[in-house]
């Protein structure tokens, strides 16, 4: 591990799409979750190699587990999380309940607490590109485990582990064109549930207005590896890796950090 700590710090800008193939024909929810679509566009090439469920452990942490991104396919069934995670559904489990929200940008925490329908039917709107990060309020990874612990408890995480570390989740609700700038921390998995989720950056600005004024102007050298997860898949980055994530939906997601 200390040789892939030595390696330059590289980017990933990360598009997620629905899975809302998990819904069974002549079942009452809805495909999309009940969850407003978006307009932004999507990603259509991809430059992270994809694997599927033969890939072995040992291969894992051969090829990817310390120095670049994968894709998993098919290594995890979540249709029973899935299905816990429609609008209707969390808002009859936890609308009264208080959630924390915090600000999209690189260097500002501030942290705002109300209950989880106020930001559902209120503050849960599509991103206008020209808003700042500092001004965008975010639901992802201030949860309360004690509240929200039996909707965790039915969430596969994907199997594969780094020596010496053990999983934390982070689970997220966020409205379309919104999105995590470009940061860094140790390695995990992220996976949307519904909705579609995208070296030189300002740490206020948005994901969504990098991708609309600085990524066309990026030489193709200097593009960071990007991607659009498909149905069934899951991202693993490893440790340091700098990513951003971009909302093409509202969409529900969770990571699974390995600290």
């Amino acid at each position: 591990m200390a040789a892939a700590r030595r390696r330059p710090l590289l980017s990933l800008l990360l598009l997620l799409l629905p899975l809302a193939w998990a819904w069974a024909p002549g079942g009452t929810d809805p495909p999309d979750g009940g969850w407003l679509a978006g307009t932004v566009p999507e990603e259509e090439r991809c430059t992270v190699e994809r694997v599927d469920a033969s890939l072995t452990y040992s291969l894992f942490l051969q090829r990817f587990a310390f120095s670049r991104p994968v894709i998993l396919r098919g290594v995890t069934d979540n249709s029973a999380f899935r299905s816990l995670c429609t609008r209707e559904k969390l808002l009859a489990a936890f609308g009264s309940r208080p959630v924390r929200l915090s600000t999209a940008n690189t260097y500002s925490y501030r942290k705002v607490d109300v209950p989880f329908q106020e930001y559902v039917e209120q503050l849960l709107k599509p991103q206008d590109p020209a808003r700042l990060g500092s001004d965008t309020l975010y639901f992802f990874g201030d949860n309360n485990f004690t509240e929200w612990g039996h909707l965790f408890q039915q969430y596969v995480a994907p199997p594969f582990r780094i020596p010496g570390t053990s999983p934390a989740y982070s689970f997220g609700i966020a409205g379309a064109g919104s999105g995590v700038p470009f940061h860094w921390h140790g390695p995990g998995y992220s996976e949307v549930i519904f909705g579609r989720k995208t070296p030189h950056f300002h740490p206020n600005e948005t994901t969504l207005a990098w991708l609309l004024h600085t990524y066309p102007r990026l030489p193709r050298a200097q593009r960071p590896l990007e991607c659009t997860l498909r149905p069934g898949e899951v991202l693993y980055f490893p440790d340091r890796w700098w990513h951003a994530t971009l909302n093409l939906d509202t969409s529900v997601f969770i990571s699974t950090f390995l600290g």
